[in-house]
């Protein structure tokens, strides 16, 4: 099957337009024919190296992390999805590879794709709306009139995350730039804070929850936008000892990830701020309760460019810009 790889971490470098074997199928997998899949700083970060130590791939690697789809196949023990099912997923992180023609995935790592979707659209949902989940729902059990920040609002994350924390009753703020400020604010932002102009640190406090997406920088001020109780979520880093034990990293990792985050646990637990890293897993229930919230108008997707399969590299490219306005995509059929 035609899809794109890397056959070595190269920071920038391109990927690989080849033939690669179609997937195994498990006994639990579903096999899925890729029409869609979105594109995350994700992949970029995989194919820089970036993730080399935690996420130890065996090259040549296909990369993808976001897929929308038809089944086509099914495993014996799989119950729950048979061939000519419309389907949607972020694959397991040991099993990624959405830029290709076909996947094979574990069925508890799919759910059925929002039927008032186009599958370039549904493809831009898995990994994004996945992370505003487990860091909304799960970690920050985010409570009606609470006060959450989250950065990058008009980014892959932030459009999902401000119209879940919405939904589940919060009161939104935001940073964006001048440009995308009509943007944040049609998806529910209630205090949009212009980054170009203004320091939110200085114009913002009193928060529960802040889900931060950027650099070392913000994490550190936005210990001065939470209360004391807040809870300090990043998805960006640096990765706490919690993770690196979910992540069965060994020890001497463990200890290179204790290391990395002591600083800014220690500065939140003198503020009585908890600090969390969130590396976001693939879940097919999770993104089923999703899919509710889409097809019930709560979240809908924002899609700022979508790329033909053969120009994946320059969808790539343009993510890494910083500049899209929520996710773009490649049309693989």
């Amino acid at each position: 099957m035609k899809s794109f790889l890397i056959d070595r971490y190269a920071k920038g470098g391109a990927l690989r337009l080849g033939e690669s074997p179609v997937p195994e199928l498990k006994d639990n997998d579903v096999m899925v024919e890729i029409h869609a899949a979105g594109v995350n700083p994700l992949d970029s970060k995989i194919r820089d190296g970036e993730f080399k130590l935690i996420l130890p791939y065996r090259l040549p690697l296909v990369l993808g992390n976001d897929v929308a789809g038809t089944v086509v196949r099914v495993g014996a023990k799989v119950r729950q999805f048979k061939p000519g099912d419309e389907v949607y997923a972020r694959p397991a992180q040991d099993r990624i590879g959405t830029f290709a023609e076909y996947i094979a995935m574990d069925e508890a790592d799919v759910a059925m794709k929002p039927n008032n979707l186009t599958m370039e659209e549904a493809a831009s949902i898995p990994l994004v709306a996945l992370t505003a989940w487990q860091a909304l729902v799960e970690r920050a059990n985010v409570q009606k009139g609470q006060k959450v920040l989250i950065y990058a609002g008009s980014g892959g994350v932030g459009v999902i995350a401000i119209q879940l924390a919405k939904h589940l009753g919060a009161y939104v703020a935001t940073t964006t730039s001048t440009a995308n400020i009509a943007l944040v604010k049609d998806l529910g932002a209630d205090v949009v804070v212009d980054y170009k102009k203004d320091d939110f640190e200085k114009v913002l406090q009193g928060y529960d929850v802040v889900l931060n997406s950027l650099g070392k920088d913000t994490l550190e001020k936005s210990l001065g936008v939470l209360k004391p109780g807040g809870k300090l979520i990043s998805i960006s880093g640096p990765p706490d000892p919690d993770f690196a034990r979910q992540n069965g990293s060994g020890w001497l990792l463990q200890q290179v990830m204790r290391l990395l985050s002591s600083g800014i646990r220690r500065k939140s637990k003198r503020l009585a701020i908890s600090y969390s890293f969130l590396f976001m897993t693939a879940n097919g229930g999770q993104l089923g309760k999703i899919t509710s919230l889409i097809e019930a108008g709560d979240i809908s997707p924002v899609m700022d460019r979508v790329f033909p399969f053969a120009r994946t590299n320059e969808a790539l490219d343009y993510v890494e810009t910083g500049r899209a306005k929520g996710k773009v995509v490649v049309a693989v059929k």
